[in-house]
């Protein structure tokens, strides 16, 4: 892991079109933002984490029930991304 020291206004930079700029502090919380294209998506871990969850249950989903009507181009599933560490 990377550690930085930044003050209030100053930002750090990741990859080419990625910023995340410390906006306040105080004694236990620190306010970012966060500038990146819109391709990119930006969560906080815990709804990202949500997200994997929830991207993984519907993608065990039993579908024995389920008829194929005849679509052969189904879409294929998610990708997930690694996991922090």
């Amino acid at each position: 892991m990377l550690i930085l020291t930044r003050k209030i206004g100053e930002s750090i930079v990741i990859g080419d079109d990625v910023v995340v700029t410390v906006v306040e502090c105080s004694r236990d919380q620190v306010r970012l933002g966060v500038e990146a294209p819109r391709s990119v998506s930006v969560h906080r871990e815990e709804v990202y984490a949500q997200i994997s969850r929830e991207n993984e249950a519907a993608r065990t989903i039993d579908t024995t029930g389920i008829v194929d009507s005849g679509r052969r181009n189904l879409p294929s599933a998610l990708p997930m991304r690694p996991r922090r560490h």
